[in-house]
């Protein structure tokens, strides 16, 4: 397949996980991608396997919180492309897992604003800049099912993706006639490195509200979300799309 011969998709979070299953799916398509991360050593890995596979990769170490820093990152990607067809953005913590509010210290939940939040709207202002000249564009926020129905134990992190579903719901009304699309994806628990510190008791129970009763695959995201983010995907915007195994009741 081809669907993105000629696109350039811009992904943050992209050295790991979500962001690198989506990414390679783009690519193994045809399309560039520009690769955004606050680790270089796992950026530095991910684009050597990238460019061994044949795919066109650039990389960018960047702290989605520093809004100078994400204006320099587009202008890079710019630069480099002129056109940003594409832009998904997967970064993102959990925090602490399994801990009641009386005990979640507000530094914690301060962090998971800044990133979960504060970079979900810094990736969508800064490409919503670069899309609407060209009068095209796919935004693909990636949200949590923690976002919809909140889980206990979890309170920045079930926050902080209410918040990217808010995001998603008001800039998709308010580019809806520009060209651009802008959606969000709740996925229940996927299996990534992401989850590898969260309590096995707050795992357990996160798996046991999943009607099929197992974690999600990394390659079942990236092919939803690929959809999401082509030109086959014309008349959704502002919409959250679940991935959830059953969990999801609306």
């Amino acid at each position: 397949m081809s669907r993105f011969k000629n696109q350039v998709a811009f992904i943050s979070g992209g050295a790991d996980g979500l962001g690198k299953g989506i990414a390679a799916l783009i690519a193994s398509e045809g399309g560039k991608v520009a690769l955004l991360d606050s680790n270089p050593f796992k950026l530095e890995q991910t684009e050597s396997e990238f460019k061994l596979a044949g795919y066109e990769v650039m990389t960018i170490v960047a702290d989605v919180t520093s809004e100078q820093s994400i204006v320099s990152a587009y202008e890079e990607v710019g630069k480099k492309y002129g056109q940003i067809h594409i832009m998904v953005n997967c970064a993102g913590i959990v925090g602490p897992t399994s801990t009641k509010i009386t005990d979640y210290s507000t530094e914690d939940f301060d962090r998971l604003y800044q990133v979960n939040q504060r970079g979900t709207f810094l990736m969508t202002k800064y490409a919503v800049k670069a899309m609407e000249p060209f009068g095209y564009g796919r935004i693909l926020l990636i949200a949590s099912m923690a976002g919809k129905e909140g889980n206990p134990g979890m309170i920045g992190y079930s926050a902080s993706k209410a918040a990217v579903i808010g995001i998603v719901k008001s800039i998709g009304k308010e580019y809806a006639t520009a060209g651009i699309t802008i959606n969000g994806l709740a996925p229940a628990v996927i299996k990534t490195a992401m989850n590898a510190d969260t309590d096995p008791r707050q795992l357990e129970y996160m798996v046991a509200k999943i009607p099929m009763g197992r974690l999600g695959e990394i390659d079942e995201v990236a092919k939803l979300s690929a959809w999401i983010v082509s030109e086959e995907c014309t008349f959704t915007t502002g919409f959250l799309f679940d991935i959830s195994g059953g969990r999801a009741t609306y």
